[in-house]
């Protein structure tokens, strides 16, 4: 494979997989370069060191979890190692573009990229802190060789009427995926803490904030490629995606500036990301807009939409046998992953030869 070629060549059976045409695909003798764009909630990444101006008190020795060098150091190997499974049955390099949600620093990421699994892969940072109450805040993690950053910014959630309310920002990252524009936004909406009904508002604030950003940057392109990711605490059912983003799980049925969310499909085959009392949701979800829809491979388009909820990242026995193998239960020491599994998309563009 020639060095050109390493960044998302693939050949036309790795196009099978995420497309129904393969046969006329095969017959014009096309190669396709293939690109991976995920997102994953690592629930709880802190490092071990007391920050007065975060809450983090319970993640140090001293906390409630006794949290230290050996317990950090095997969370960091085990995200790293799910990191590294992402979206390989369609290319080598795995995840190009890394939404995080549920860190404390910088640092815990930087520390991340470096384990053993991934440090081949070379991925950069770009991370705001948030005034989250938690202290945990969103990020993007990039292999520079496949995205280069041009802009960033976060954006900050406020809710008409609770002045003290305290969230995580909305992360905005513009740039070039192999040389074409690409829009990320990084999201880690409101729980639903008090009850879904009674949450509701805030998570649809969030939403909203989130079609402000879209509309802006349609505003300057309409054809522009976004890719909205996150922990939004809702279904691909529910109001604020389906009205507060506008995103829509039939591609045939958008109106003009409206998304489409592939994870809807997902959902109603029962498919999830993350358990609570033997109830599966998809919290963690992908959401694009209509640039990346079409026909014309002449440039990156949406291909497939997934949750990686490989055996390797589950509980293998007892009452929560099947969920998201996780760090903590209920105070107990797992030693797991984390309690979501990570969810991804992957676009393609043909290459000509």
């Amino acid at each position: 494979m020639t060095k050109h070629n390493t960044i998302f060549a693939v050949l036309i059976a790795s196009l099978w997989l995420i497309t129904s045409e393969k046969a006329s695909a095969q017959s014009a003798g096309n190669a396709f370069r293939v690109g991976c764009i995920a997102f994953y909630n690592v629930e709880n990444l802190f490092d071990t060191i007391n920050d007065p101006n975060v809450n983090d008190e319970e993640y140090t020795p001293e906390g409630t979890v006794r949290w230290d060098s050996e317990k950090y150091f095997h969370k960091l190997k085990n995200l790293s190692e799910a990191i590294a499974g992402i979206g390989l049955e369609f290319t080598p390099d795995g995840a190009a573009i890394l939404g995080i949600s549920e860190i404390e620093n910088e640092v815990v990421l930087r520390d991340l990229a470096a384990q053993a699994a991934i440090a081949h892969r070379n991925y950069k940072v770009i991370h705001y802190h948030s005034p989250d109450r938690r202290g945990v805040d969103v990020a993007l993690m990039y292999q520079p060789k496949y995205f280069k950053p041009t802009y960033s910014k976060s954006y900050r959630l406020t809710v008409e009427g609770q002045p003290d309310f305290l969230t995580r920002d909305q992360l905005v990252v513009s740039g070039l995926f192999d040389g074409e524009e690409l829009h990320i936004i990084v999201n880690h909406w409101p729980s639903r803490r008090g009850g879904e009904k009674r949450s509701m508002p805030l998570r649809m604030a969030a939403a909203k904030l989130n079609r402000h950003i879209v509309d802006s940057l349609q505003a300057i392109n309409p054809d522009a490629k976004v890719v909205l990711m996150g922990d939004l605490n809702d279904n691909p059912t529910n109001k604020s995606i389906t009205e507060g983003l506008k995103a829509k799980g039939s591609q045939n049925l958008l109106k003009p500036g409206e998304l489409y969310n592939p994870m809807l499909a997902l959902y109603k085959k029962g498919i999830g990301s993350n358990a609570w009392q033997d109830t599966w949701s998809l919290f963690d979800q992908v959401i694009v807009s209509q640039g990346l829809l079409g026909t014309d491979m002449s440039s990156y388009r949406f291909k497939a939409a997934r949750v990686h909820n490989k055996t390797e990242l589950t509980q293998k026995s007892g009452r929560f046998k099947g969920y998201p193998n996780r760090t903590y239960v209920g105070g107990s020491y797992l030693g797991g992953y984390s309690d979501h599994f990570p969810a991804y998309i992957i676009i393609a563009k043909e290459v000509k030869q």
